[in-house]
């Protein structure tokens, strides 16, 4: 039986291979949680974008990062020549939102006689050993209507231009695809705090900082540690701190990294991140502004849209 194994990403192929799972490997390879995911694009043009915003991270060209991609969308489209796709995701955001993008792809396909099944571990794969990854095909499932159903809808939450429909999932059965619940509050804690400002990585960055940690790849595997599912890459964490040490929120001296004034006020709350900083990106299809600023508010467990007040120096929603 021809199978291919989509994966997510190139760190756990080498030991698959080794624990003798048969078949082509075709790695995913996107931090989807990070940067623009327009809606209704198809898989050619959302890799054009998506190749183009990854770029900037200086992690190859557009064109190098593009060519893969058009390499990687060219296997998936062959799906009919394989009898098998075995889809090996795991529990944390950066594999949800891969496993979601894929389902609602192959929603839209005619499969014909090609079977989908998932293997889905709260596991990384590539810290596994032989008999481990064996012992994971014990838990491979068909995909079925229902899981295809779910995933489409939840892709298509994702890449709306607000995130209401993605927070309404919260309240929604998810049961056929287990691990996403807690992606929707994970990516919803990414957006700004409405208290401070920060993401939830931000906040959890400063915090480290403010403890005593000083050093760069420190300070990113003590705030991956804060994680119950590590997702985020360091290119990623790395911006974060560099936007830190633009405002003079931390400052360097030589490899160390402390607090300034401003950094340990943005922390205890008393100053606001969106104040010290103009913030535009995108999560999935909503572009996060100023003037169109999406916060989340972890006491209450919901996401609304705010505005900043100058005068008492914090956000307030918009009625």
């Amino acid at each position: 039986m021809e199978t291919l194994n989509i994966v997510n990403g190139n760190a756990c192929i080498g030991i698959m291979k080794e624990a003798g799972i048969e078949g082509d490997f075709l790695p995913w390879n996107d931090f989807l949680h990070e940067g623009p995911v327009p809606k209704e694009l198809s898989l050619d043009e959302l890799s054009h974008i998506r190749a183009k915003f990854i770029s900037n991270f200086k992690v190859g060209s557009f064109r190098e990062i593009y060519r893969e991609f058009q390499k990687r969308d060219e296997i998936i489209k062959s799906y009919k020549n394989y009898q098998k796709i075995r889809l090996w995701f795991e529990h944390d955001l950066y594999d949800q939102l891969q496993l979601l993008q894929i389902l609602s792809w192959f929603e839209k396909q005619t499969l014909n006689t090609t079977q989908i099944t998932l293997v889905s571990t709260n596991h990384y794969l590539g810290e596994l050993t032989v008999p481990q990854i064996q012992n994971t095909l014990r838990y491979e499932l068909d995909i079925l209507p229902a899981h295809f159903k779910l995933a489409s809808k939840a892709w298509s939450a994702f890449t709306q231009p607000t995130p209401k429909e993605w927070f309404k999932l919260l309240h929604q059965p998810t049961s056929q695809l287990p691990f996403l619940k807690d992606t929707v509050r994970r990516m919803l804690e990414e957006y700004p705090d409405n208290k401070t400002g920060l993401s939830k990585t931000e906040y959890h960055a400063l915090l480290v900082i403010s403890q005593g940690v000083d050093n760069a790849d420190d300070i990113f595997i003590e705030c991956q540690n804060l994680e119950k599912k590590k997702f985020m890459g360091d290119v990623i964490f790395w911006r974060i701190l560099n936007r830190f040490e633009v405002a003079k929120v931390i400052k360097r001296e030589e490899k160390s990294l402390t607090l300034t004034p401003l950094g340990l006020q943005l922390l205890n709350g008393e100053k606001n991140w969106i104040a010290i900083r103009p913030i535009k990106h995108f999560i999935g299809g909503t572009e996060i502004s100023n003037t169109n600023l999406w916060c989340w508010d972890k006491k209450q467990e919901c996401i609304k849209k705010y505005y900043y007040s100058q005068t008492i120096n914090s956000l307030l929603a918009v009625k």
